[in-house]
């Protein structure tokens, strides 16, 4: 491991320095305007598994990757309309915008993008990334430097200070630049869908709870939409239960939803609505995380009292989702145990039409 401090006087030798290393498949670790970045070209495999044992624990998230311009993220990415919207308005800065990879792209190492094939894009406003990836011409990933599930690095200590001795023994170099004012890390926002749909809330946006309206034009989409939903609070899973309310009326799509976070899951039993049941469990193993995942139906739940029985709080647990249908007849009567347990809260409305389906969705920030 080199460490090499950064300076005005010297940026374009340190420049030269990381494209070299990076170039011989080397991971470094670097400045960027939000917290330090792990790098690596994001072209070669032996480089992009490093890295994936470096961050430790990833379970579907994809890596980002740092290029020049909008020309160069397209080609690797379908820039859509929503897209190119942001690019203009906050690109370069703090900000990963999530694309859909180009069919029968090569390019990319596997691991790079997610397992829904879509991909971070970050176009950087601090100098010394901006010079790096001009002068390496190639992507090379833009995730944090901590370890899964580890503070934010703003300083060079805070990323060692976490990081056990066969961590520190794959960093290549570390580019060191001081410490880094205390910014939040980059907005995150996927532009997959009908809606942007923002994944993590950086300094461009700030609300106490989102609200995002989505189309669907098949089960399969609803799926999706599952699945991704389910991943943006993926980190949340080993600290707090996370639970998906299910609105609509009858065929609208609820159960389809709940199939696709089981999905996610990797859960091979069939998901059929527990109307008569009440609750199903399913066990699931998912990277390094086991959990289970609880189905309800609440459609025949006309009281507190009768809730009371199906004893639902003692289901909120980490590692628990639940999914609970005809969430609405319950929210006055459940929402105290979902505050005592530190839930996780994604309210999800769908309403049916001949061609597709709208979904409107709330996510509780605390």
């Amino acid at each position: 491991m080199k460490i090499v401090q950064l300076t005005q006087l010297d940026s374009k030798e340190v420049v030269t320095l990381t494209t070299e290393v990076l170039q011989a498949g080397g991971l470094v670790i670097y400045p960027t305007e939000t917290v330090y970045g792990a790098g690596v070209d994001a072209t070669n495999q032996v480089a992009v598994d490093k890295l994936l044992q470096y961050k430790s624990r990833r379970e579907g998230k994809p890596l980002s990757i740092a290029v020049s311009d909008r020309a160069m993220a397209e080609q690797f990415v379908e820039v859509n309309e929503q897209a190119r919207q942001l690019y203009q308005r906050f690109l370069p800065g703090p900000m990963t915008v999530i694309s859909q990879v180009k069919p029968n792209s090569d390019k990319l190492a596997r691991g790079v993008a997610s397992e829904f094939n879509t991909l971070g894009i970050r176009i950087s406003s601090h100098p010394f990334v901006e010079a790096m990836v001009t002068k390496f011409g190639k992507p090379f990933t833009a995730t944090s430097a901590n370890a899964s599930g580890k503070r934010r690095p703003y300083s060079i200590a805070q990323v060692l200070n976490h990081l056990s001795e066969k961590q520190r023994g794959l960093i290549d170099l570390i580019i060191d630049a001081g410490t880094l004012p205390n910014n939040p890390p980059s907005t995150v926002i996927d532009t997959t869908l009908s809606t942007p749909v923002i994944f993590r809330q950086g300094t461009l946006f700030n609300q106490s709870a989102n609200t995002t309206k989505l189309i669907s034009e098949s089960e399969a989409e609803t799926k999706t939409i599952a699945g991704k939903l389910l991943l943006k609070h993926w980190n949340q899973i080993n600290n707090r239960p996370i639970v998906f309310g299910l609105n609509g009326p009858l065929g609208a799509g609820k159960t389809i939803f709940a199939k696709g976070i089981a999905e996610f899951l990797g859960i091979q039993s069939t998901l059929v609505s527990p109307t008569y049941t009440y609750i199903e469990e399913y066990s699931f193993r998912r990277g390094q995380t086991f959990g289970t995942l609880r189905h309800i139906d609440v459609w025949k739940v006309d009281s507190e009292e009768m809730l009371k029985r199906l004893e639902i709080e003692q289901l909120l647990e980490p590692k628990s989702i639940l999914a609970i249908e005809w969430y609405s007849q319950i929210a006055g009567w459940i929402t105290p145990n979902l505050d005592k347990n530190n839930s996780a809260v994604i309210e999800v409305t769908i309403q049916d039409s001949s061609d597709h389906r709208e979904l409107q969705i709330v996510e509780t920030k605390k």
